[in-house]
């Protein structure tokens, strides 16, 4: 498609998509919004008036697009799927690289437009011929660990007008423009479908809504939500827990055990609904083997002695070295150990500042 002053909004109702209407209107910018029916949390539509209502005010065009069935079938049930797994999923990753960008691409395209645009708070950048993510103005709100598999189809027609403000400033602006509500909107916490804790939703969904997923069907996994074994790298009984899909890889807190040293979650072995409790020492991981990889350039991330990698938003930064395996997994040396390296956990490379690409952690050691 020709290259032109349309743009497709990705909006939420909430404070980040609604200024980013605004900036881009202020850039010239023909604005189309598209508001996602993803999930709604206790059936609540009120983000859906909100977005209606601010495109009535701004004068732009807007529609809905109801993506409810999609997103239960290859983001909740992969969610649950990967907890009954034993594994951490990524599913905020999931959705941006495999379902909300593309639907954006697809859009856009039936509409004759070329650009499209989020509310994200990341930058891009152009170099060698190369469309690359990089960080955003504000650190702490920094969304670019999410957005490791985007392909250059997709890079290229980005536009990120929150790129180069910080919340405070975006705020800011909407409150001058007359826009106190958007001004005032909290900020949404953890992941939209289960926005707290993870074990309710995983127990209410099963319960309501998994009679038919797969989950659910493999009783021997659905059984294992009964409480099992806590036990030591040697086998040995130390407690009794809640279920195996209740915890996580690094985990410490919320054992619900009390021994006079730390301990945390080492390993979680669904087949026998027990959990491997250890020092945090013993969790320390110097390899990991990602699939389901992408690279954006290869020239500037193999092999290269001094990548990046974190596995965690907003948390640690570690060097590494990637090499591709002869089973076309990505192999990362870590230069330092690292813990609570979980399967199903995604992994970002970054180096000068730019996002060079990422995958999902299948191992360590």
């Amino acid at each position: 498609m020709e290259e032109n002053k349309r743009v497709l909004l990705g909006m939420s109702g909430g404070t980040d998509s609604s200024v980013a209407a605004m900036r881009l209107l202020e850039a010239g910018y023909e604005v189309t919004g598209v508001t996602f029916r993803f999930y709604e949390l206790n059936d609540s539509t009120e983000y859906l008036e909100d977005a209606r209502s601010l495109a009535e005010r701004l004068g732009i065009q807007h529609i809905t697009y109801d993506v409810r069935e999609i997103f239960h079938q290859q983001i909740i049930e992969y969610f649950v799927q990967e907890y009954m797994s034993g594994h951490t999923p990524v599913p905020c990753t999931l959705c941006n690289n495999l379902l909300k960008w593309p639907l954006l691409a697809k859009i856009a395209d039936e509409m004759g437009i070329f650009h499209i645009a989020t509310g994200h708070y990341v930058r891009k950048v152009k170099k060698e011929d190369t469309y690359f993510i990089t960080y955003a103005a504000d650190s702490d709100k920094d969304q670019t660990f999410f957005l490791w598999g985007l392909k250059q189809d997709i890079l290229q027609r980005m536009l990120l007008p929150m790129g180069d403000i910080t919340k405070v400033e975006a705020r800011a602006f909407a409150a001058e423009h007359g826009f106190r509500k958007v001004a005032m909107k909290r900020d949404s916490i953890g992941v939209c479908f289960c926005p707290m804790d993870y074990r309710s939703f995983l127990k209410e969904w099963l319960r309501r809504d998994g009679s038919q997923s797969q989950a659910r069907k493999d009783h021997s996994r659905f059984q294992s939500l009964k409480r099992g074994k806590f036990i030591d790298e040697k086998g040995n009984f130390i407690a009794w827990h809640e279920g195996y899909p209740f915890y996580t890889i690094g985990q410490r807190r919320g054992l619900g055990i009390h021994l006079n040293r730390p301990v945390f979650v080492k390993e979680i072995l669904p087949a026998t609904n027990e959990v491997v409790l250890s020092s945090l020492q013993s969790l320390e991981k110097t390899e990991m083997f990602l699939k389901d990889w992408n690279i954006v350039k290869e020239e500037r991330l193999l092999n290269n002695p001094d990548v990046i990698v974190k596995i965690r938003y907003r948390k640690q930064e570690n060097h590494c070295t990637v090499t591709i395996t002869s089973d076309n997994l990505l192999y990362i040396r870590l230069h330092e150990p690292l813990t609570a390296v979980a399967p199903g956990q995604a992994a970002a490379f970054y180096k000068d500042g730019l996002l060079l690409g990422g995958g999902i952690i299948v191992s360590s050691r």
